[in-house]
C-alpha cells in the first residue's frame, strides 16, 4: 500500500508544485489588496467553487486514468483488498490538494499574523480546514462519477449541493463538510470494485439508492429552474412582467414608499383616513434598511455582515475578533496597529458579535452604530470610546436602524422602537417613546415605511418577502398609527393576493414530501435558528396534499410492475415498493437507474 500511495503521490508532483505556487501568489497579491479573511460569504463561496473545481479535476482525470479496463484490472489485482487499494489512491490525491489548497491559505493566515494588525482569529485558521475539506469532496466526487459512469453521477449532485446551501456556520459548518465527505467516500468504496458497474448490494445499495433519490428529486428542481426561465422569457412571470398583478405582493414591491403607505391605507374605514392621507401625500416618507442580513454569529467561518468600519477623522480601520470579543484598529495610511476598543471606558468585552449599522447620514464624519446582541452602541471619535446607546427588550436582536424625522427608528427581531435624542450621561441608555410590536414575523418583513407626524409616527409593513415560496405568510399590508401618549392603534390591515399559483409554491413539496422533509431537516443540520429567520408560514392548500398523495401512489403502482419484472427478492421488492411510495417519483427514477430488467433468454 505504500508504494501504490508514494508513486501515486510523486506522479502528479510537478502539477502540485505549478498549482499551489500559483495559488500563493494569489493569495498573497489579493491579500495585499484586501483583507480575504474579513469578506462576507459570497466571496469565500467563490473561492470554495474554485477550489472543489480543482479537486473534482483531479478526481476525474487520477481515476479516469485508471478506469480503462486494462488499467483497472491491473490495479485491482493486487495482493491488497480494495478497500486499502482505494484508500491509497484516495490519500495521495488529498495529499496533492493539501500541498495546493491548505498549504498557501495557511501560510498567507501566518504572513497576516505576523507581519500586518490584521485580525487573524481562530475562525480565520478554520478556513484552510473547509477550503480542503471542500476540494476533498469536489475530488471524491468526480471520483466516484468516473468509475459509476454519467448515470450514477446525479447520487454526487445533492452532496455537493448541499454545502452552499447548508444554514450551518463555523464549526458546525466543518460538520457538515465532514458528513458529506464521508457520504461520498462511502459512494466511492462500493464503486471501487472490479466492475465498477455493477448493481451494488447490502449496505453499499441503501447509501447509493438514497443518493440518487436525492439527486433525482434535485434534477427536478433544475427541471423546474428551466421552466420558470421559459415562463420569464414569455414574459408572464408575476415577479418581472412590466405590470404585475392587481392587489398582489409584486404589485406593492414596485411601487414607491409613498405609493406603499397609500397603498396599506386604501380601503381604510379610519374616521381619519382622509387626513392621513394628505399627509402621507405631502410627507417624505423613510424606508427602513430592508431586507435585513444575517446577524453575525460567534466563531462563523465567513461573515453575513461586515465586521469593520472606518474611523473618517484618524483614518483607522476596526476590526471585531470574535477570539476576544473586541475591536482591534489599524491605520490605513500604513497599516499599523492603532489600539484596541472595548465597551465603555472600562475597555469590556461585547456581549455578542459586533456589526456596523447602515444608517443614512448627512456625512461620513458622523459617529457609527454599532450592534451587539439586544444592544446599540455609538462610537465616539472624538473620545474613541465605545458606548452603549439603545437596549430593546430582553431576549430581542437588534436588526436595523433608520432616520425618521427627528427621531431615530430600532428594528429588533419582534418590535418597532422610536427613540428622540438627547444628551446622555456616561452609562445611561435612550429610553423608548413607543415600542410597536411587529403584527407579523421579521423573517416575512419586505419594507416598512415611516413617517413622523405632529403626534406620533405612521408606519407602513408589507409583509411578504418570501411569499413565493412554502414558508412565507399570506401577504399583507399593515397601516399602524402611535400618539404621544404611548396608544397605538391599526388604521388598516388589507390581506393581499399570491402572485405564483399554489403548484409553483409548494412545487419542492409536493413532488416527495419524504425527501422534502430530509432537504430541509439537512440544510438546518448543526444550524441553530436565527432570529431574523422567523417566518409564519402560510397554511398548505388541501389540493396540495392530495396531489402529493396521488404522485405517491402513482410511485408505488408503477414500483409494483417495474420491480415485478426484475431478479429483485421478495423482500427487496417489498422495500423498493415502501421506498418508492415514500419517496415519490425521485425514489421511482432512482429504482429505474439501479435496477435493471430481468434478463429473459
Amino acid at each position: 500500500m505504500w508504494d501504490l500511495f508514494k508513486s501515486e503521490a510523486l506522479r502528479f508532483r510537478g502539477w502540485t508544485a505549478a498549482l499551489a505556487g500559483v495559488n500563493l501568489m494569489a493569495l498573497a497579491f489579493a491579500t495585499r489588496v484586501e483583507d480575504l479573511a474579513q469578506q462576507r460569504i459570497f466571496v469565500h463561496t467563490a473561492f470554495a467553487v474554485l477550489y472543489a473545481g480543482l479537486g473534482g479535476l483531479l478526481g476525474l482525470y487520477q481515476m479516469g486514468s485508471y478506469r480503462r479496463s486494462s488499467q483497472w484490472l491491473h490495479l485491482l489485482h493486487r495482493p491488497l483488498p480494495r478497500t486499502r487499494i482505494a484508500g491509497a489512491l484516495c490519500l495521495a490525491g488529498v495529499i496533492q490538494l493539501v500541498v495546493v489548497v491548505a498549504l498557501p491559505m495557511v501560510l498567507v493566515a501566518i504572513l497576516q499574523e505576523t507581519t500586518t494588525a490584521r485580525v487573524v482569529d481562530l475562525r480565520h485558521w478554520m478556513l484552510p480546514v473547509s477550503a480542503l475539506l471542500v476540494a476533498a469532496c469536489g475530488y471524491v466526487a468526480t471520483a466516484f462519477c468516473t468509475l459509476r459512469g454519467p448515470l450514477h453521477a446525479i447520487a454526487a449532485l445533492p452532496l455537493l449541493w448541499w454545502l452552499p446551501f447548508s444554514n450551518a456556520y463555523g464549526f458546525g459548518m466543518l460538520a457538515v463538510e465532514l458528513l458529506v465527505l464521508g457520504w461520498l467516500v462511502l459512494l466511492l468504496l462500493d464503486a471501487f470494485r472490479p466492475d465498477p458497474a455493477a448493481r451494488p448490494r447490502g449496505a453499499g445499495a441503501v447509501v447509493l439508492a438514497l443518493s440518487l433519490q436525492m439527486g433525482a428529486y434535485a434534477l427536478v428542481m433544475l427541471l423546474f429552474v428551466g421552466l420558470e426561465m421559459i415562463w420569464i422569457a414569455q414574459g408572464s412571470q408575476p415577479g418581472n412582467t412590466a405590470t404585475p398583478p392587481a392587489g398582489g405582493h409584486n404589485e406593492v414591491a414596485k411601487l414607491d414608499p409613498r405609493g406603499r403607505m397609500l397603498a396599506a391605507l386604501a380601503g381604510s374605514q379610519h374616521p381619519e383616513a382622509a387626513l392621513l392621507r394628505e399627509q402621507i401625500e405631502h410627507a417624505d416618507p423613510e424606508s427602513m434598511p430592508l431586507p435585513l442580513p444575517a446577524l453575525p454569529q460567534r466563531h462563523e467561518l465567513s461573515n453575513f455582515r461586515l465586521a469593520e468600519f472606518n474611523d473618517s477623522r484618524r483614518h483607522v480601520r476596526w476590526v471585531f475578533s470574535h477570539d476576544d470579543m473586541r475591536l482591534h484598529g489599524y491605520r490605513l495610511t500604513d497599516g499599523i496597529r492603532h489600539g484596541m476598543l472595548g465597551v465603555g471606558e472600562a475597555q469590556s468585552a461585547f456581549p455578542s458579535p459586533v456589526a456596523p449599522v447602515w444608517v443614512r447620514r448627512v456625512s461620513l464624519d458622523e459617529d457609527p452604530w454599532l450592534t451587539s446582541g439586544d444592544t446599540l452602541y455609538k462610537f465616539a471619535m472624538e473620545t474613541q470610546q465605545v458606548m452603549p446607546r439603545i437596549r430593546v427588550e430582553p431576549g430581542e436582536v437588534v436588526a436595523a436602524v433608520g432616520v425618521v424625522g427627528q427621531s431615530t427608528a430600532v428594528i429588533s427581531d419582534q418590535a418597532l422602537y422610536f427613540y428622540r435624542g438627547k444628551r446622555l450621561e456616561p452609562g445611561e441608555l435612550l429610553t423608548a417613546r413607543i415600542r410597536i410590536p411587529m403584527p407579523g414575523k421579521v423573517g416575512d418583513l419586505r419594507s416598512l415605511e415611516l413617517v413622523e407626524l405632529a403626534d406620533g409616527y405612521l408606519a407602513a409593513f408589507v409583509y411578504s418577502a418570501r411569499s413565493g415560496g412554502p414558508t412565507g405568510t399570506v401577504p399583507f399590508l399593515a397601516l399602524l398609527r402611535t400618539h404621544d401618549d404611548g396608544r397605538i392603534e391599526t388604521i388598516n390591515r388589507r390581506a393581499l393576493r399570491f402572485d405564483y399559483p399554489a403548484l409553483y409554491r409548494y412545487r419542492a413539496w409536493w413532488i416527495s414530501p419524504a425527501l422534502h422533509a430530509v432537504r430541509e431537516t439537512a440544510r438546518n443540520l448543526f444550524a441553530p435558528p436565527l432570529p431574523l429567520d422567523a417566518t409564519d408560514p402560510a397554511p398548505m392548500p388541501q389540493g396540495m396534499r392530495i396531489l402529493a398523495a396521488m404522485l405517491a401512489l402513482l410511485s408505488l403502482a408503477i414500483a409494483a410492475w417495474r420491480t415485478s419484472a426484475t431478479a429483485l427478492s421478495l423482500r427487496a421488492r417489498l422495500m423498493w415498493i415502501t421506498g418508492c411510495g415514500l419517496g415519490g417519483l425521485p425514489a421511482l427514477l432512482s429504482l429505474w437507474l439501479m435496477v435493471p430488467p430481468r434478463v429473459r433468454g
